[in-house]
């Protein structure tokens, strides 16, 4: 069918079968072949709402002020060796972690997917690691932390290298051309979702989360906490975005979700949850105020279930109950005041919903 405009002497003939068909192509991987950036019409319309959803989310780090976190660095009589070496830990880790998954997400899958609603919402993610990223830096900077002992941290401390390789070494798998018809190469990108989503964004994530929202709790360190709460929001709704991003892969390539690679895919949680219960341990090696390792442990292996089940796979340990219910009232922060000018902060920018049910914790 075609449309014919007719502008003065000039006819433009419009082919609605052609562009029905542009549409049609529109795929996860394996797509239409354009260097147009056309989003419309809408294929994936959940990519475009998270989209939407993220970016009226927005939040910049120095909107958090930090002088109660640098008055209780300073001040051996307010907080403990301890705690803060949970938040020495904090910074060393994702300070390099959400380097890593930026890097993956706009130099890897943004490059390998091929609908555009589905590279806009990657770009946003990666936009939001940045952000990430740079409160990090805020953090180090405000409280006087030597930069280069968090440098060190990443190839010191045996537990954040570790798992820095499992991630890296799955990313390297994908930097190089690749026959995307072959079932074997779908399903390295499908477990490279996967792992970036489900394991170190869902999962390994969490455990660092909780600790430094405990001790928010307790009014410790609260401009960093405040911050861990809104990379929180983020990565919820990375999560749901890595989540249904594989969902569609499979969905579209069913030859990649084979018994054999579903099994893989739980053994590769199975890693990631051993590599989590030791970088606990090495976080938090001594209980104090009300700082459990088991606690944190059993969350992780919570929620490390939730993840798989999200993406139809059999849990690890199954009837593992929550043992941190706390976490999900950290989510609700569409409004917040700011606790020392007492002026309001409101980071939702627009009417779009802020992030994904709070369930998803």
């Amino acid at each position: 069918m075609q449309k014919v405009y007719e502008i003065g002497t000039r006819k433009f003939v419009l082919d609605q079968d052609k562009a029905e068909a542009a549409f049609n192509a529109k795929k996860v991987i394996l797509g239409r072949d354009t260097m147009t950036f056309n989003l419309l019409p809408l294929k994936y319309q959940w990519a475009y709402d998270l989209y939407r959803t993220m970016k009226s989310n927005h939040w910049e780090p120095e909107d958090v002020p930090m002088g109660k976190d640098i008055d209780q660095w300073k001040d051996p009589n307010l907080v403990n060796e301890i705690e803060r070496w949970i938040i020495m830990m904090g910074v060393g880790y994702f300070s390099a972690a959400e380097g890593i998954v930026g890097d993956n997400i706009l130099h890897v899958v943004r490059e390998l997917v091929t609908a555009p609603e589905l590279k806009l919402v990657l770009g946003r993610h990666a936009h939001e690691e940045n952000i990430h990223a740079d409160s990090l830096l805020y953090m180090i900077s405000s409280l006087g932390i030597n930069p280069h002992e968090c440098e060190a941290m990443f190839e010191d401390v045996e537990t954040i290298r570790k798992k820095n390789a499992f991630v890296t070494g799955i990313s390297k798998q994908l930097r190089r051309d690749l026959d995307l018809n072959r079932t074997e190469n779908k399903q390295l990108l499908a477990r490279n979702i996967f792992v970036f989503g489900q394991c170190m964004e869902g999962t390994q994530f969490y455990g660092l989360f909780g600790m430094v929202l405990s001790l928010y709790r307790q009014n410790k360190f609260p401009g960093i906490g405040q911050m861990f709460r809104y990379t929180l929001r983020d990565e919820s709704n990375h999560i749901e975005l890595l989540r249904s991003l594989f969902m569609d892969l499979v969905d579209e390539n069913p030859d990649v979700w084979t018994p054999e690679f579903k099994e893989e895919l739980r053994e590769t949680m199975r890693e990631a949850v051993a590599l989590e219960r030791e970088f606990i341990c090495d976080c938090l090696p001594v209980n104090s105020v009300g700082l459990s390792s088991d606690e944190f442990i059993q969350y992780i292996d919570y929620i490390a279930d939730r993840r798989l089940e999200g993406v139809g796979l059999a849990p690890l340990n199954p009837g593992t109950r929550n043992p941190l219910p706390w976490l999900a009232e950290m989510m609700d922060i569409k409004k917040e005041q700011n606790f020392f000018e007492g002026r309001v902060t409101e980071y939702q920018k627009s009417s779009a919903l802020q992030t994904v049910d709070d369930d998803e914790l």
